[in-house]
């Protein structure tokens, strides 16, 4: 036992040492493609499941993910409930509330006055389905896309309710959504990774975003998510630094190649492995990904589609037409994440700023698939981690008030990639408090995208410490009224 340890020390000071060696010669690294994980690893799999290949037929080969990060309200997007402002300023009835937990920003409050939406809604598409005036280019495209008025969750606060959308667990260290489908089904390019991340702020209050979210957690670390940056390299240490030519890069990872396998015939650590396929990687991204990431050649029509702010390196609109472009080049899982809609107070006035942010890139991206032929094999999901309350918290005017987190009932929609276009999913009550139709939980969200492609949510399993995990955890169905 103690030769053990102390071999399993050795080891680890060992792959520190080559990793902060490849560090000094411009390796991917740092957050991005070099985290190791010590504690588990492929070679624990379950030996029924083949990473890589769908347990079917896929409708969906790749997914783009416009997460709206702080949690939009549903009564100011696509929840129209007239009730509200009928009600305006009276008490949320006991009968409809039935003592179901708040959040102590408003547990406290001696009164919960209804508020109805301050903008108005009307209805589009063969569905009639009803969109706020705040997303007038989404509802142009109401017939593409599928509203879902039914999703819920059980966490109240913005932590543990991100952490649960993206890794299937309230708590930290698991593996993301984006890192289960790269672990399910591989990448469809030897040269980019099969999960990429863009982060974006708007103008509103913004709940901070987490490397954890997009972790590899205890699936093999070339699974891990790869964020691109709004600066000069795009991703951070994957250029040859001053005086290394890509000659010299060559020889160099040959050596550092040669090594790790030594290496890895001494201690059998699978996780070194990676390393070798990560510095390969990196090393094919070098050409990759400058071209991938230059905007300035796309023609004048997809300019005026995705807007101006399509040219602004960081804003929602810029990655949003990067997201095509990745997926057009097979990048299997792009996860984007859109900071500011956490609205407490001064809704009317910061959630206007914040669809403006959004509206036209997200129904834009839409349309550019569609036209390219893309769509039906790209799932787009757009949506936040939880709803808005039906009650104002804190002072409410005329034209002004907040809205406090409501796990109860939200909205999100989905389109392309096998789901149902033109629908509306689901239904909640007359004040938006409770659903009453087709519920749709986080775990059946997941399970039905897995299913869509082409993953089997009670197959997809990593064995990590004598448990075996899944996105799903130990629950979740396949939703087949979201599908075509």
């Amino acid at each position: 036992m103690k030769n053990e340890f102390i071999e399993r020390h050795l080891n680890m000071n060992r792959r520190k040492f080559l990793s902060n060696l490849s560090l000094g010669v411009g390796s991917v690294a740092l957050g991005s493609l070099l985290i190791p994980d010590l504690f588990g690893s492929s070679s624990e799999s379950e030996a029924a499941f083949m990473p890589g290949v769908p347990h079917f037929a896929p409708k969906a080969k790749r997914v783009i993910y416009l997460f709206q990060n702080g949690a939009p309200s549903q009564l100011e997007s696509f929840d129209y409930k007239p009730k509200l402002r009928e009600m305006m300023g009276q008490e949320l009835p006991a009968s409809i509330r039935m003592g179901q937990r708040l959040t102590g920003m408003t547990a406290g409050q001696s009164s919960f006055p209804l508020v109805g939406s301050y903008y108005d809604f009307q209805q589009y598409g063969e569905a009639r389905a009803w969109v706020s005036d705040l997303f007038p280019h989404t509802a142009k495209i109401v017939d593409d896309i599928c509203i879902v008025r039914s999703m819920f969750t059980e966490a109240i606060n913005h932590d543990p309710a991100l952490t649960f959308f993206q890794t299937g667990a309230q708590q930290g260290n698991r593996a993301s959504f984006g890192s289960w489908a790269s672990y399910g089904l591989g990448s469809e390019n030897k040269n980019l990774p099969a999960f990429c991340v863009l982060l974006s702020r708007g103008k509103g209050n913004g709940q901070g975003v987490y490397s954890k979210l997009w972790t590899n957690g205890f699936l093999d670390s070339i699974h891990q998510g790869v964020q691109f940056s709004s600066g000069d390299n795009p991703v951070l240490y994957l250029n040859n630094p001053n005086g290394i030519d890509s000659t010299n890069r060559r020889q160099m990872l040959d050596q550092l190649a040669a090594l790790n396998d030594q290496s890895y015939q001494e201690f059998g650590d699978p996780e070194i492995s990676t390393k070798i396929q990560q510095y390969e990687m990196a090393y094919r991204m070098q050409t990759a990904v400058p071209e991938l990431t230059d905007l300035s050649k796309e023609p004048d029509d997809i300019i005026k589609l995705y807007g101006p702010e399509c040219l602004v390196p960081g804003t929602f609109a810029a990655n949003c037409l990067l997201a095509r472009k990745l997926s057009e080049s097979g990048v299997r899982f792009i996860q984007l994440y859109h900071q500011g809609w956490d609205q407490h107070g001064n809704l009317p006035n910061e959630m206007a700023g914040q669809a403006k942010d959004v509206d036209r890139a997200s129904a834009a991206l839409i349309t550019d698939l569609k036209q390219r032929g893309l769509l039906d094999e790209t799932l787009v999901i757009w949506g936040g981690e939880f709803g808005r309350t039906n009650y104002c918290q804190g002072k409410m005017t005329a034209d002004n008030y907040g809205r406090d987190h409501h796990p109860r009932c939200f909205s999100i929609w989905m389109a392309g990639g096998g789901v149902k276009p033109g629908i509306v999913y689901g239904e909640t009550d007359e004040f938006g408090y409770n659903i009453v139709k087709d519920p749709v939980h986080v775990h059946d969200f997941h399970a039905t995208v897995l299913h869509l492609m082409g993953l089997d949510h009670e197959k997809l399993i990593f064995k990590h410490q004598g448990r075996r995990y899944r996105l799903t955890d130990v629950a979740g169905q396949v939703l087949p009224g979201l599908m075509a």
